[in-house]
């Protein structure tokens, strides 16, 4: 990047001088006359560095300095002081500025200090810029979602993100978890700090306690230098634990006590290490069985569970399948090179019915696949789903609705509640009436089946009678 420089000085030679002398240097340069003029030229992003005089006549050196920080924070700014007004460039330090130069001067001296301090401010932008791809990465953006589920996840995560606590991520496999953590990091004031990630369940046990806290040299065999582990990377920062409930009884009271004095030592060690680390967990497991069963700490859970964000399944929110889709669509034909095909009717409906086990990572999968693989201009269901398959038996394409609905939001509403009873109520059946195994085989929790039946107005002695109320 070329850096861009803004000379401001009301010696007119001395300007030229130095637009010269910086041009030769690689810089792109601008000039000011007056600190009226640069004041008009300082923009947001405009310039990296400005160079100023101290004395400027009507509008100072200081008011350019003042002006520049409030509109564009990151951009540097250099002192040229006259013999005498030292202590006035040292405020103007103070102030924010970068450096100052002092009269008379030469040109290696111009050369080093503008370097020094180009260097620093392109590696900020560098930064902000980064930061804000990031943030937009793991923003919203990636959560999609109109569905009255995931609005509530939205305003949890805005509400949650800079309060610095405890967040406990809940959820069964593929619905989001990872991206509701970088959301709410990247939406904190850590944002800037690091955001260090550790599958508990990928790991042996072992390695778990090791990856977590590091090591010192000689610990154990295989240990030939000391190690950092994830809590000392993610000083300052958060530490994001995907899979906390398959983490080993004795790790989880050690982790406990780090969250609790927020210090810990490493494997082989003696020496505290204290550490100021926001932690982010999550599972898919039912903590509060493990509880019971003794192979989750209840401390510990409580410790978690601070705060508590449940992503719903997909076949909770199978209104925001034909959004996902299209966001799925535009990003693997931007990625792979290809043109966006639109899916026909019939894969639309097809995809609306699937019970999606994997969730929106397996929906995700299919439409990436489906896109790699088509053979037509268009999508078909057996594209998306495979031959002969229609969506688990539920047939959205012949609804039948009653009277005729008024609006296309009050058409969708009614479809989407005739496939939720269909689909509740089809999982009973197969089940035998077991609420826990109706749950488990569609991927939701049973507290989730339970409060949609109680929404739909479904027992499992109805479903398992064929009774259907209409809709």
């Amino acid at each position: 990047m070329i850096g861009r420089v803004l000379v401001v000085d009301d010696e007119k030679a001395l300007v030229l001088a130095l637009k010269g002398l910086l041009k030769k240097e690689g810089y792109q340069v601008e000039v000011a006359y007056s600190g009226e003029e640069a004041i008009e030229k300082i923009e947001p992003g405009a310039f990296h560095l400005i160079v100023t005089d101290l004395s400027l006549g009507g509008v100072s050196g200081m008011d350019v300095l003042a002006y520049a920080r409030e509109v564009d924070p990151d951009v540097a700014v250099v002192m040229i002081t006259a013999y005498g007004s030292e202590k006035i460039a040292v405020e103007a330090m103070k102030l924010g500025a970068s450096d100052y130069i002092p009269k008379p001067f030469d040109n290696d001296e111009i050369r080093v200090v503008v370097r020094k301090v180009m260097e620093t401010a392109l590696l900020r932008r560098d930064h902000q810029r980064l930061l804000q791809q990031v943030q937009e990465a793991y923003g919203f953006e990636q959560i999609v979602g109109n569905s009255r589920p995931m609005q509530r996840i939205f305003s949890m995560i805005e509400k949650v993100a800079d309060a610095d606590v405890t967040v406990l991520v809940r959820g069964p496999s593929g619905t989001g978890k990872e991206l509701v953590a970088n959301a709410v990091h990247y939406r904190s004031p850590r944002r800037r700090r690091a955001m260090v990630k550790m599958n508990c369940a990928a790991l042996s046990q072992e390695l778990v306690e090791s990856e977590l806290f590091g090591h010192e040299k000689g610990a154990f065999t295989g240990a030939v230098a000391r190690r950092e582990g994830k809590f000392e990377a993610a000083n300052g920062g958060t530490l994001f634990l995907d899979e906390v409930g398959d983490m080993p009884l004795e790790t989880q009271a050690k982790l406990l006590r780090a969250i609790q004095e927020r210090e810990f030592e490493r494997v082989g060690g003696n020496q505290s290490i204290q550490v100021d680390v926001r932690l982010i967990a999550a599972t898919n497991q039912d903590l509060e069985a493990g509880v019971k069963a003794g192979t989750f700490r209840e401390d510990l859970y409580y410790r978690l569970k601070v705060v508590e964000v449940v992503l719903p399944a997909l076949v909770e929110r199978r209104e925001d399948i034909p959004l996902l889709i299209d966001c799925f669509l535009k990003s693997a034909a931007e990625r792979f090179g290809r043109d966006p095909k639109p899916l026909t009717g019939d894969a639309l409906r097809a995809a609306m019915a699937h019970s999606w086990p994997g969730n929106v990572r397996e929906l995700k999968s299919a439409v990436e696949q489906a896109l790699l693989l088509s053979g037509g201009d268009e999508i078909t269901s057996s594209d998306l789903l495979g031959s002969g398959s229609a969506g688990d038996g539920v047939e959205l394409g012949t609804i039948v609705v009653g009277d005729q609905p008024s609006t296309f939001r009050e058409a969708k509403e009614r479809t989407v509640e005739h496939f939720e009873r269909s689909f509740l109520e089809g999982a009973l059946r197969r089940s035998g009436g077991n609420i826990t195994r109706a749950a488990e085989a569609v991927g939701m929790y049973r507290q989730s089946f339970q409060q949609k039946m109680r929404e739909l107005g479904i027992t499992a002695d109805q479903a398992m009678n064929g009774e259907q109320k209409g809709v």
